[in-house]
């Protein structure tokens, strides 16, 4: 498919790109988005600490007080976890969440959120070079193109330095380079703006 480049401030750029139908184009599935998200949300919780329990106590079990006349409990066990150094009663307990999920389902899932975006919120420019690294005048150009809250701008190999510098503080406007295109982030966007350079290295990391 074809699309017309644009600029940063959303008007009509010079020229236009062909995108590859494998990788734009295909149809989206909501059950492959949906598998491909929960596998990266899942991997990103970190793994629960878990707490000593009386099994994990090294404190002697042997009964260190009489039965009767002593005047306390009768506690026949130093790992109970009313004494201090014993077990924790109902401790948080070690949760793995190491998901797997196949490597060709999460190259499709990317496949499908760029044609999802490619269907209406895409836009491709030229590249991120600005004439004025400054936050309020890459502010003012964003606003102009009026591309909704939450904009994704993805470039090649590593993000253009000044871009990244300008726009850091820029609520709702992220800044990726192509290796880190992901399923989930697109996906939260309302536009996804990809540099040519971005087109290229998606293309040649599927056909690769």
């Amino acid at each position: 498919m074809k699309v017309k480049l644009s600029n940063l401030d959303g008007t009509a750029g010079k020229g236009d790109i062909e995108l590859n139908d494998a990788v734009f184009g295909l149809e989206p599935r909501a059950d492959i988005l949906h598998r491909v998200v929960t596998w990266q949300l899942e991997n990103r919780r970190g793994i629960a600490r878990a707490a000593r329990e009386r099994s994990d106590v090294a404190r002697t079990g042997k009964k260190f007080g009489r039965q009767k006349g002593g005047g306390t409990a009768r506690h026949g066990d130093r790992k109970a976890p009313i004494f201090i150094g014993g077990g924790k009663a109902m401790g948080p307990r070690r949760r793995e969440f190491d998901v797997s999920l196949n490597k060709k389902v999460r190259a499709l899932g990317l496949k499908m959120a760029l044609s999802a975006k490619a269907k209406g919120s895409l836009v491709v420019i030229d590249s991120l070079d600005i004439k004025d690294v400054k936050t309020k005048a890459v502010a003012a150009q964003l606003a102009k193109a009026n591309w909704g809250k939450k904009v994704l701008v993805i470039d090649g190999e590593a993000v253009n330095e000044g871009f990244a510098r300008a726009s850091a503080n820029l609520v709702g406007v992220n800044v990726l380079p192509a290796i880190g295109a992901n399923v989930y982030d697109i996906l939260k966007h309302d536009t996804l703006v990809l540099t040519r350079a971005a087109v290229e290295k998606l293309e040649a990391r599927f056909n690769g």
